[in-house]
Parts: C-alpha cells; sequence; structure tokens
C-alpha cells in the first residue's frame, strides 16, 4: 500500500488510558459540531460487539479485519487489549473537505498516524486513578483481575513532533467535552 499524504488538514488523535472519559469527551464534541461540516468524527473498525459499551463503532470480526487490513483497507491498524483497531483508509481523503478530522487513537499507535496524515495534533485525555477505576468497574466489559491489569500498565513513551494537548477528565466530564471543543475551534479558526 502507498502511504501517499492526503490535504492539509489536520487530524486530532485524541489518546489515553482505556476508561478514562475518551469516548465520553469525543461525543460531547461531536454533538457541538454536529452541523459543522469543517469539523467529522471518524468510526473505528473494532473487533469487539457493537452492544460492548463505549464509542459507536463499526464492530467486525477478526478475520474481515485482518482481510480489510491486508487489502490497504487502513490509514492506520493496530492492536491493544486483545483487539484489532482500524483507521479507515478514507478517511485521509476527508481532509480534502474538512479541515479538522478526530478520532480515537492510540498512544501507541501515534509514530503510523504520523506517517499516515501530514498533519497531527494529540489530544491526550487523563484522570487520577480512582476515578480511573471506578469507571472501568462501572462499564461492566472487563473482570476485576483484567481491571487491575489496565491500571497496571505503563504505557511506553512515545516521542513524537507534534502539538499536544492534555485534558484531565476527573471531575464533571461535560468541564473536559468544553476544553476539547476550545481546541477543536481554535484549529478550525485558523485553517
Amino acid at each position: 500500500m502507498s502511504i501517499g499524504k492526503p490535504s492539509t488538514g489536520i487530524l486530532i488523535v485524541v489518546v489515553g488510558p482505556s476508561g478514562v472519559g475518551k469516548d465520553t469527551v469525543i461525543a460531547h464534541a461531536a454533538r457541538h459540531f454536529a452541523a459543522d461540516a469543517r469539523v467529522r468524527f471518524v468510526r473505528r473498525w473494532i473487533t469487539r460487539p457493537q452492544d460492548a459499551g463505549g464509542e459507536d463503532h463499526r464492530p467486525v470480526d477478526p478475520d474481515a479485519f485482518l482481510a480489510h487490513e491486508a487489502s490497504g483497507g487502513f490509514a492506520v491498524s493496530w492492536r491493544a487489549h486483545g483487539l484489532c483497531y482500524g483507521i479507515p483508509y478514507e478517511s485521509r481523503e476527508e481532509l480534502n473537505t474538512a479541515p479538522c478530522l478526530i478520532v480515537n487513537g492510540s498512544r501507541s499507535a501515534l509514530p503510523l498516524f504520523l506517517i499516515a496524515f501530514p498533519r497531527v495534533a494529540v489530544v491526550e485525555i487523563t484522570a487520577r486513578p480512582e476515578i480511573l477505576a471506578a469507571r472501568l468497574a462501572m462499564r461492566g466489559r472487563e473482570s476485576h483481575a483484567q481491571i487491575a491489569a489496565r491500571l497496571s500498565h505503563r504505557p511506553t513513551e512515545t516521542a513524537i513532533s507534534c502539538q499536544t494537548w492534555t485534558i484531565d477528565n476527573s471531575e464533571a466530564p461535560e468541564k473536559a467535552g468544553l476544553a476539547f471543543i476550545s481546541i477543536i475551534r481554535d484549529y478550525v479558526a485558523a485553517s
């Protein structure tokens, strides 16, 4: 697959540990920008059922995911916590008509995003450990042992050369959502 880069629109990659509230913050911004064609939100392919909770994703079985990946159907794909994640190749083309594209990503996949897209910014969502533990337990997708494993996981630092913001989502999600909206507005205004 050729990696040729699309237009000069920006891709904002949202990262942070599982359960930190990335989906909630992204959904808050998606509602705010619903009528604004300059801002679009990428729907990821994930090898998990649609009814597993969290983001609106395209559920796909592992064999179909691997076939789509092998055919060059993803701009970026990665594995984490026993699942496969993919960003559709078509999202690169969306940057020709939308100056700002938002995607729920992964810190470990950031080097791949930097290869596939000409302009990337990163928004890292964080939360205090006790908040994170409570959120993971509430969503009910994992056992106590799996939650403990997630909480003990320390991601490898990835050196990236792009604009990065950190938003603390330990309080009301609306507060983090408003902070994210402000970041997006700045990019749209500059385009």
